[in-house]
């Protein structure tokens, strides 16, 4: 993307596109970046959306439960999506980490998929859990 994300995204525009590389997360599970969406203001401002896929929360034979993966939810905004945020323009107001076994269009109804979502707002450079 050329010139800077503030000049050029719209709501739902995609910033970042995964590259298949593995990310680190506590439960040891393979996730991959998906991708990194600009969002429209919400309630709460500005929002930044980084999508993964993680196979292994699978509802058949995944493994990974939800109180697991929300910690690497945790982990993922805090030790991936913070550090990458000067990148792409003005600090959002809330960062939404998502999780799903298959990779899934952004915005589309997809009931095969298991999908989790946790809000984070960002507080002294920490990502605090919201409500979602």
């Amino acid at each position: 993307m050329s010139g800077t994300a503030e000049e050029e995204a719209k709501p739902g525009t995609v910033l970042l596109t995964g590259d298949g590389g593995r990310i680190a997360v506590p439960s040891g599970q393979p996730v991959t970046l998906q991708d990194v969406i600009w969002n429209e203001m919400g309630p709460q401002g500005l929002t930044m959306r980084f999508r993964f896929i993680a196979p292994q929360i699978a509802r058949e034979g995944g493994g990974v439960d939800f109180d697991t993966a929300a910690a690497d939810m945790q982990a993922l905004c805090e030790s991936f999506a913070l550090p990458r945020l000067a990148e792409f323009g003005p600090m959002p107001a809330q960062i939404v980490i998502s999780l799903a076994d298959i990779s899934v269009p952004f915005g589309e109804a997809a009931p095969e998929a298991t999908q989790y979502f946790e809000a984070f707002s960002i507080r002294d450079g920490a990502c605090i859990w919201e409500i979602y």
